[in-house]
């Protein structure tokens, strides 16, 4: 057999003009072939070529500086990005805002399966995720700026039933990471901090004819990895470049309790989470894990949701419930911020197709989810704020199909001064933004939809707690110490429900010294 290990600078050339190349990763350096992707801009700002890529990845990639797809974000490189999140490169933001790319957006789960299906070769990916948000032909498709015309998906009836279409599309180039290749180029995740849809990136380019590149820290003998051990077969496999100074994050080396290596006594018992000062983001953390109950399935997503993680491993009932994040990832103590998506001491790494197929299912009970804009449809906003791509990573995949879904945020934004940890909260100065609109941007979530699909939908903010219900938001908890017209209608650009059984909240919410020990439940 050939050799192929090659060098990286080696490996980009490998790229043509106009080539889709698919990536994958996370924030933080998650799974990120980071020598790659600089070998690539490294050859484009020599040569000014490779240019016009259509590059697709899952989920956000970067670090909001000079990483992840902050390396493919230069005018002339990229002609199309097809991303799940975009906030760790606001070069990219800038180019889809400026109409020098055509942007898109997809869910961030559908992206992964959407390879796994252009691999088997079938004809796209059906599925009724994406219906009624952003992504529905009938709301946009995706499209993220006047220079995306593409039409991504389409509306199929199947038995009577709508769902979604999402195309397949030819991928070229399959830039993978992974941990160790043996000779042959066999390649092991063993010691990743997640699968992520490493193995479905690479068949999909295998399928379609494409070149499929890994990145790995060590090079093996011949025979070196066990059958089991080996996740990507040679047999799929174009190049190998080796980097022995790859790391698990872009600030961690390498970490086995990160890999999930680690077992019994090897797992040191780790210092409990710290929860940061009080304030109104632990007040409604506390708020939402009044939701929880023993034996839930259960997800997190970024922001607030981080804070009723660590409240979970803090009150010592992480082994009550069944925690999963998208990534693949069951259990755990949870990493948070840059690090999203990864877990120390995890009990369980899946592929994220396989994590984003048990979600589509129905197999999560509760999800902790954020949330952008609010609106009297019980419609939410992540994927475009403030005129910019953010994208849904994989909240439609997970908001659209969890039994209960908590979204978790705050009630304005800019320049709001709240005062809170006596029981009480109390607002000294109004925001300049209003959260809750009467209508929202982009429907990342659909309330219509959630309530024909017989969800529980709550919002949770500091001031009070709205559900869904078929006559629009209803307002059905308040904070103590806030006015209800002042603090909360006044503030709100439409007049929602207000509950005849409108109940004050417990100031043990909002108590500095009560961390609410022993709050969950035993109900389902």
């Amino acid at each position: 057999m050939k050799n192929k290990f090659i060098s990286a600078d080696e490996a980009a050339a490998l790229i043509r003009d106009g080539d889709t190349v698919a990536l994958m990763g996370g924030g933080g350096g998650l799974m990120e072939a980071t020598t790659l992707f600089q070998a690539v801009e490294r050859r484009f700002l020599a040569t000014q070529a490779p240019r016009a890529l259509t590059v697709v990845h899952a989920l956000g990639i970067g670090d909001k500086g000079s990483r992840g797809m902050n390396c493919f974000a230069h005018e002339g490189l990229v002609r199309k990005v097809v991303g799940g999140h975009w906030v760790w490169s606001p070069r990219m933001q800038q180019l889809a805002r400026e109409n020098k790319i055509e942007a898109y957006i997809l869910p961030g789960g559908v992206s992964s399966q959407l390879f796994r299906e252009i691999g088997a070769g079938r004809p796209g990916l059906f599925t009724h995720v994406g219906l009624g948000t952003v992504c529905d032909p009938r709301q946009g498709g995706g499209r993220m700026n006047e220079a995306a015309q593409d039409d991504l998906a389409e509306v199929v009836q199947v038995e009577g039933r709508e769902y979604l279409r999402y195309k397949p599309y030819p991928v070229d180039v399959a830039l993978v990471r992974a941990s160790a290749a043996d000779e042959d180029g066999n390649i092991s995740l063993e010691h990743e901090a997640a699968n992520l849809d490493a193995a479905h990136i690479a068949l999909a380019a295998r399928t379609s004819g494409g070149t499929v590149i890994v990145q790995v820290k060590e090079k093996l003998p011949r025979g070196a990895l066990k059958a089991r051990e080996v996740r990507i077969p040679a047999a799929w496999v174009d190049a190998v470049v080796v980097d022995p100074e790859q790391r698990t994050s872009y600030d961690i080396p390498f970490d086995p309790s990160l890999s999930g290596e680690l077992t019994g006594a090897e797992r040191a018992a780790e210092a409990l989470p710290e929860l940061g000062e009080f304030d109104e983001r632990q007040a409604v953390a506390r708020r939402a894990a009044c939701e929880l109950f023993e034996g839930a399935v259960v997800n997190y997503g970024v922001g607030i949701p981080d804070a009723v993680a660590k409240l979970v491993v803090r009150r010592g009932e992480l082994h009550r419930i069944y925690q999963t994040i998208e990534h693949g990832t069951y259990g755990g103590s949870l990493l948070d911020g840059v690090l999203f998506g990864y877990a120390r001491n995890a009990s369980a790494m899946l592929d994220a197709p396989t994590q984003f197929d048990f979600y589509g299912g129905g197999g999560l009970d509760l999800a902790f989810l954020g949330f952008g804009e609010l609106d009297a449809a019980g419609n939410v906003n992540v994927s475009r704020l403030g005129g910019l791509t953010v994208g849904p990573g994989g909240f439609i995949d997970i908001a659209q199909n969890a039994r209960t879904v908590v979204f978790c945020g705050t009630f304005a934004a800019k320049g709001v001064q709240l005062a809170t940890g006596d029981g009480q909260m109390r607002v000294l100065r109004q925001g300049a933004v209003n959260k809750l609109v009467q209508q929202v941007d982009q429907v990342t979530f659909s309330g219509p939809q959630s309530l024909e699909r017989g969800q529980t939908a709550l919002y949770l903010t500091e001031r009070g707690s709205f559900r869904l219900t078929r006559e629009g938001l209803e307002l059905f908890e308040i904070a103590p110490g806030i006015d209800l017209q002042r603090d909360i209608l006044d503030q709100m650009d439409f007049a929602p429900r207000i509950a005849p059984d409108l109940r004050v909240l417990p100031a043990s919410h909002y108590r500095r010294e009560d961390d609410g020990l022993g709050a969950l439940t035993n109900r389902r």
